[in-house]
Parts: C-alpha cells; sequence; structure tokens
C-alpha cells in the first residue's frame, strides 16, 4: 500500500448556532472552503482549505463564524519545529518545491523596533509642525558636488533628471499579474493624487494606465516582459531589477494561470505560458555590463529620465552598491529578506538575504567614505511598516523609502500568505474577474491616500520633535537615533551609539 502522510488542517473554522445557513461565507470564500450539505441540512467546512483569510468572518451577518490555529500538532521539538516536519511531508507527498508568498515571517531581528528616535528639549528646541515650516519633498537622482554659476553670477542648471515626492515614500513593484488590474489602479490613483510614484514591477504597464506616466516607475527585469520603446518612454523613471529581497539570486515566476487576456498582452507572452524570469540578466555579467545597459536606457530615452538599479540586500551589499554609483545609475533601490512577494520558494524566502536596515547603514557610510554618495539617491524596502520605520530609515542614510505589502493591508489584504494560488478573497493577488471586482479601485485609492497622509504628519510630527525642518536634515542623520539590545557590532554596522550614551 502506498504511503502518503497527511497533515492535520492548520485552520480550524468554528461555525456557532446562530448561524442562519444564508450561504453568505459560501459565496465569499474562493477556496472552497465552506459548502451546504443537503444530508444534514447545514453549512460544513473543509478545514483543510482555509488560508485564514478572514473573509467568511468580515461578511458573515451573524459573526457565526471563528477561525482558530488549530491545536493538533507535532510533539514539541526545538530541532524538528512544526513548519520543517510540515515541509518535508508536503515535499515527500509531490516531488515539488514548496512556494510561499508575501514577506518572511521568521522571528528574526526586526532592526527598526531595536532603533529609538532622539528628541530634542533645550538646546536645540524642538519644532511645532502645525505652526512652523516643515519640508518633506524630496529630489531623486545624482547631485552636483558644487554649485556652479556662469560669468555672470548666475547658478547654472546643470542637474540630471530628478523625481520629485510630495514625501519619501513611493510604492515598490508589483507585476500586472501578480496583483489584479483593480490593485494596479488604486495604486496609479493614489500615486497620482499623493504627487509620488508607483512601480509596474516586471509586467510591463497596462495601456489603460500610461495616463499616469507622471507618476510612474516601469521595471526591465531580465526577462524583458512588456518592455518596448512607449513602455520606457511611457514613465518618468526606469528601473532595472537586478534582485528581489524575498528572492535574492533567483529569478521571477508567474505561473500560467494568471496569464489571462490582458495579462498575456501587456506581457507580450501566449496565454496560459508561465512567466519565468532568468536568475541573472543575460547580458550583464559585470558592473561594465551594467553600465552599457543604463546608457542604452537613458540613450533610448533622450537621457529625460533616472534610471534606478534594484539590488536585494545581501553580505556584500556595499561593495555591489559601490560599482553601482559608479555605472552611470542615478539612483540605488536597496530591498531587504523581509520584503514581499506573489510567489518565492519557501526555502529562499525565509533562509536567504539580510535585514535591510544593516544594508542599508552599510551601503550609505560606504558611499560617504569613497566620496561618492552624491552619485545616486538610495532608496530601501522590504517591510517599511509605519511612519517611524520612514523615520528611521531616512535617519540612516535613506533618500526615500518604497512600501508594497503595508499599502496592500491598506487595499484589504489579510497577509494570509496565499498570493500564489491566485485566489485572493479580497481581490488583490487574483486575476479571476469575480474576484477582481471585489476591490473598488477607487476606494483602494482613498485608503492608500489617507494612509499615506496619515504618516507624513506623523512623519512631520517626529521630526519637530527632533528640531529638524527638513527630510534633507535628517538624511544620514544618525545622531538622532539610539540603539537598544543590540550588540557592539550591530551598533558599528549601523552607526548609532547605545541609548544612554
Amino acid at each position: 500500500m502506498a504511503i502518503k502522510s497527511v497533515i492535520y488542517p492548520e485552520f480550524e473554522v468554528v461555525r456557532y448556532d446562530r448561524c442562519t445557513r444564508c450561504g453568505r461565507c459560501i459565496k465569499e470564500c474562493a477556496n472552497g472552503v465552506h459548502f451546504f450539505s443537503q444530508d444534514k441540512k447545514m453549512v460544513l467546512s473543509d478545514d483543510t482549505k482555509c488560508v485564514d483569510c478572514l473573509r467568511c468572518i468580515a461578511f458573515c451577518p451573524e459573526h457565526a463564524i471563528k477561525i482558530v490555529k488549530s491545536g493538533c500538532t507535532f510533539r514539541d521539538n526545538a530541532n524538528w519545529r512544526p513548519g520543517i516536519v510540515s515541509g518535508i511531508i508536503k515535499e515527500a507527498n509531490t516531488g515539488g518545491v514548496l512556494l510561499s508568498s508575501m514577506g518572511n515571517p521568521e522571528p528574526y531581528p526586526v532592526y527598526w523596533d531595536k532603533i529609538l528616535i532622539n528628541a530634542s528639549q533645550v538646546t536645540n528646541p524642538s519644532i511645532d509642525p502645525l505652526r512652523e515650516p516643515m519640508e518633506t519633498r524630496v529630489f531623486l537622482g545624482k547631485k552636483p558636488d558644487k554649485i556652479e554659476r556662469d560669468e555672470d553670477g548666475n547658478l547654472v542648471d546643470n542637474l540630471p533628471p530628478q523625481m520629485e515626492l510630495s514625501l519619501p515614500v513611493m510604492f515598490s513593484a508589483m507585476s500586472y499579474g501578480s496583483i489584479s488590474y483593480n490593485a494596479h489602479s488604486a495604486l496609479a490613483q493614489a500615486a497620482e493624487e499623493l504627487g509620488i510614484f508607483y512601480n509596474t514591477g516586471e509586467g510591463g504597464l497596462h495601456e489603460d494606465f500610461y495616463k499616469y506616466g507622471k507618476n510612474t516607475i516601469v521595471q526591465v527585469a531580465s526577462g524583458r516582459f512588456g518592455v518596448w520603446r512607449g513602455y520606457l518612454e511611457g514613465g518618468a523613471a526606469i528601473e532595472i531589477k537586478m534582485g528581489q529581497g524575498a528572492k535574492p539570486g533567483i529569478g521571477g515566476h508567474l505561473p500560467g494561470a494568471k496569464i489571462v487576456g490582458d495579462v498575456s498582452r501587456t506581457r507580450m507572452i501566449p496565454e496560459g505560458t508561465d512567466a519565468v524570469s532568468p536568475a541573472p540578466h543575460h547580458d550583464i555579467y559585470s558592473i561594465e555590463d551594467l553600465r552599457q545597459l543604463v546608457i542604452s536606457l537613458k540613450e533610448a530615452t533622450g537621457y529625460k529620465k533616472p534610471v534606478i538599479v534594484k539590488v536585494a540586500s545581501v553580505h556584500n551589499i556595499s561593495a555591489i552598491a559601490s560599482g553601482i554609483a559608479r555605472s552611470g545609475a542615478d539612483i540605488i533601490a536597496i530591498d531587504g529578506f523581509r520584503g514581499g512577494t506573489g510567489a518565492a520558494p519557501t526555502a529562499i524566502r525565509d533562509n536567504v538575504g539580510i535585514p535591510v536596515e544593516l544594508a542599508l547603514a552599510s551601503v550609505d557610510q560606504r558611499l560617504r567614505d569613497e566620496g561618492i554618495r552624491n552619485n545616486v539617491s538610495l532608496v530601501v524596502g522590504g517591510s517599511i511598516r509605519n511612519a517611524s520605520d520612514v523615520v528611521k530609515a531616512i535617519a540612516l542614510g535613506a533618500d526615500a523609502v518604497y512600501i508594497a505589502t503595508a499599502a496592500l493591508i491598506a487595499l484589504g489584504c489579510h497577509l494570509c500568505r496565499n498570493c500564489q494560488s491566485g485566489k485572493c478573497c479580497w481581490g488583490i493577488a487574483t486575476q479571476r474577474p469575480d474576484l477582481v471586482e471585489r476591490l473598488n479601485p477607487e476606494e483602494g485609492k482613498e485608503r492608500l491616500v489617507n494612509l499615506l497622509s496619515a504618516w507624513k504628519g506623523e512623519i512631520k510630527e517626529m521630526m519637530g520633535g527632533m528640531g529638524i525642518n527638513s527630510i534633507e536634515a535628517l538624511r544620514g542623520n544618525r545622531l538622532m537615533l539610539r540603539g537598544i539590545g543590540l550588540t557592539q557590532k550591530e551598533l558599528d554596522i549601523l552607526g548609532i551609539t547605545h541609548a544612554g550614551e
């Protein structure tokens, strides 16, 4: 008899007697958890299909459902944890690579939570942002080392192309295909209203969104999906994706089930075909090769658009960034190991890469030491969760940050980590028309605008408390940070002192 191990469901659906059998949970669940039993004349649940997305709970009119973590698991073992045992069983059953989505859930240190912000009180008084000017605008791109004037004393405008943001936050790369049309629409509209930018990801740009070009970053990844001259000219900036925080060292993969209709046309590949990006760019094997692509993209767009190079945070990131700063790129985007993803091998997501806080501080210091910090702007992403994370990132040396998971949560994401299935009950990581329509792009836009408007107010308050009235004065100002519960080595890399010093 064949052996096939069975894993007890991770979640259990508890249904109370007040259930009226209205069937709303059946309608709302995209995973087929709930069903009506004709024999028992009641609604039942298949717990093995539950991903804890909480959709049924949110829409049950009688509050008759609760999702609980299963108490039935393997015996306690610090070495053979339940997740490891379950992974072995799944791979033994299928022979396939385990896929996961969203960010790294492991209990590694979150350095944002071990960094505190200093405050002003007497000798350097605080600033009231409600009554005094506070500048949150930033300009991303290469800056000249000195001001030049002509023979009449007038300023010489030799500034390369810049990206102007009303606050130092942008929406990170999420491709059309990995997320829905309505999700992309909400991001694009919010970016336009806020005066910031959103990133197309590696899936090309849907024809309906070219009108948001002034607030769009178009991405060029190894697969070159959807890349053509009009696409490059249609955005405000171009990003070369070399790596991604959630899966450093490997390429991208969008299952063929999601390559349908407009996704197929936008990516310029046949319907039903898996969109697999190679791990490397097959024309880039050195900084010199990277420089050639940077210059080619600038040449193709008349040197009017900044070029971003996105890399994952890895152990030698400062040396990599040093080379990129000399490649002709205008901006370096560093993505940390807690960055989100629509799908990645679980082993890669949970074990590869380093925290973006350490990578950022290391890169900023290396570029300063080499006297080339003004060659590029730095943008960081990978689990920027709130306004205080933004402030700490700027003080560690970033010019701006990317957010993605936080933006999706604002749109309704409940972090059920089932994106790779294409059955997102909230209409975000799906291409099923009946699910896509659950996300109203106008309402989504308003929620995103509300989120970043709130962050902007909090950023002003925190800067005011530090006695700082501009993002430029905060950038790289590590004197305003203190560490708590960190080793001396960690403090040295971050370039901050311990609380109390």
